[in-house]
């Protein structure tokens, strides 16, 4: 697995420059760090006395990296799971916050653990996931991807607006979908036909 600084510089690239969709909950957002988060880690960086629009707007590649490895990555614990989990898991707390954490306590649940869905990692989860990743890690991480898939359909499915997040103007697979594919088995990734069934009955 590359380290986690270049997972970090690869999601800080995925997640793009400035943006402030009125269909994105996130808000004014660059390299996928937020107002809220800025505000969040009271980081005033054009130094007015006010963390606000300009301050994303300033905030630098490399900032954005340090954000992640510390308070995404190493702060919720990502780095105490099963090396194949982590890389996943870290890039969806990025784009998710603690939905991705949930994410994986109802997917160990289903596989037989016996977890609060907090989205919290206590120590109870992460033994969870590295009794679940032991027999074939990968085929674990495979797991997390297809249920991160489905959690961003289901998502598109119940809220319209988001559905151009998860679809292209053309049908195709949209940012979400195929970010969580990035992290999957080429064998488990979804066709453009099976997408588009997927997708079928959406406006």
């Amino acid at each position: 697995m590359p380290d986690v600084r270049t997972i970090a510089k690869e999601i800080v690239a995925r997640e793009g420059g400035f943006v402030n969709d009125p269909d994105d909950p996130g808000g004014a957002t660059k390299y996928g760090v937020t107002l809220a988060t800025l505000r969040r880690l009271g980081l005033d960086l054009t130094g007015d006395g006010q963390v606000g629009e300009a301050d994303v707007r300033r905030l630098g590649r490399d900032q954005a990296v340090d954000i992640y490895l510390e308070h995404y990555f190493r702060r919720p614990r990502i780095a105490e799971l099963p090396e194949a989990l982590q890389a996943p898991v870290f890039d969806m707390y990025v784009n998710a916050g603690a939905n991705a954490v949930k994410i994986l306590q109802r997917l160990l649940n289903e596989m037989g653990s016996d977890l609060a869905v907090d989205g919290r990692l206590g120590t109870m989860t992460i033994a969870a996931a590295h009794r679940a990743a032991a027999p074939d890690p990968v085929l674990m991480a495979d797991a997390y991807g297809i249920a991160r898939r489905n959690y961003y359909y289901a998502l598109a499915d119940a809220r319209p607006a988001s559905r151009k997040f998860a679809r292209r103007r053309d049908g195709g697979k949209g940012g979400w979908i195929t970010r969580a594919e990035t992290f999957l088995s080429a064998r488990f990734r979804l066709s453009e036909a099976e997408h588009r069934a997927r997708t079928a009955t959406w406006a």
